[in-house]
């Protein structure tokens, strides 16, 4: 059976390799701090439930002192800026199909799994979504690389192609691409400090909720400005969800928790589109892109979302009162 685990090793073995490559990039000054902090994420995905609470917090205290000093940068060397605009010039738009290889494996896979015997022996029904999304991941890569056959370079073998443009890509974005995991863990910390019961307090204080549409309108709302604030709405999920999802929402007026939690979770996703905090994805464009001014780039990135953002907010407080109630 595929399980969790299976999954972190195959993590913790793709960081490992762009620690590798990343370590023998002449282009980049910094490479060998890059590579360690590479390494480090490698050690967590591949034995941190080995490290214990000491170990995993010296790691993370060295993954932020690493990426406070800058990991430079450059990548893997792959296909060129040359190559990869031919490649996107003849093949056009159905690239995206591949794409598609991804979302649609994770549904079939998840279920397959909650719904077949066949399934349930595969796949951990417990973890079905995260391991066909990563099976879905392997699938598009065996697709793409049929369909598009990539150079190979001099000692390659195909594995490390799909390895080499990871690594390229991760290093472009840089330390960014692991905020949401950082974040996470930053929610579930407040969730322990008490954060969550002391923003419920706030909240019973200062609004009216006595209604369900005041009740469904500030856990969307409350969970779109606290990602603002935190930058990731999986930070801000268990701190409202605690406040005022399931003891205002669920609890008091019956809502139905996998309606409030699936509405609220996106309601967040809403925050990340208007906060320059949100580096992870608002940041992502400017350095793949490699623009010259980053700060007005950001800028405009979060200028051109904010209309989106605050309508389909607008349409989740609808849809949380329309369907958690029924």
């Amino acid at each position: 059976m595929i399980a969790l685990p299976h999954i972190y090793v195959l993590g913790g073995l793709f960081f490992a390799a762009t620690a590798w490559f990343t370590g023998r990039d002449e282009r980049n000054p910094h490479r060998l701090r890059a590579a360690s902090f590479w390494t480090l994420l490698a050690v967590s995905f591949l034995a941190g439930d080995r490290l214990g609470d000491l170990g995993n917090g010296l790691l993370v205290v060295g993954l932020a002192l690493l990426a406070t000093l800058g990991l430079g940068t450059g990548g893997a060397p792959t296909s060129t800026v040359e190559e990869r605009r031919e490649s996107a010039q003849r093949h056009g738009d159905r690239l995206f199909a591949v794409a598609l290889v991804i979302p649609a494996s994770a549904l079939l896979g998840t279920l397959a799994a909650k719904n077949t015997p066949w399934g349930a022996r595969l796949i951990d029904p417990a973890q079905a979504t995260l391991v066909s999304l990563v099976l879905g991941v392997l699938i598009a890569l065996v697709v793409v690389f049929a369909w598009l056959r990539p150079r190979l370079h001099a000692a390659d073998v195909a594995v490390l192609v799909p390895m080499r443009e990871g690594a390229r890509l991760v290093g472009t974005v840089g330390w960014a691409a692991i905020l949401p995991q950082m974040l996470a863990s930053l929610g579930v910390v407040l969730l322990s400090a008490g954060v969550g019961k002391q923003v419920g307090l706030l909240f019973s204080e200062h609004l009216a909720l006595d209604t369900r549409f005041a009740a469904v309108a500030a856990y969307s709302i409350g969970m779109a400005l606290f990602t603002v604030l935190m930058g990731n709405a999986f930070a801000a999920f268990p701190v409202m969800t605690a406040a005022v999802g399931l003891p205002v929402v669920v609890q008091r007026f019956g809502g139905d928790p996998a309606v409030v939690c699936a509405i609220g979770m996106l309601s967040g996703f809403c925050g990340t589109l208007l906060t320059p905090m949100a580096a992870n994805f608002n940041v992502v464009p400017a350095n793949l892109l490699d623009l010259p001014d980053r700060d007005a780039a950001l800028n405009s990135v979060i200028r051109t979302q904010a209309p989106t953002a605050i309508a389909v907010l607008a349409v989740n407080i609808l849809l949380m009162y329309a369907l958690a109630f029924r």
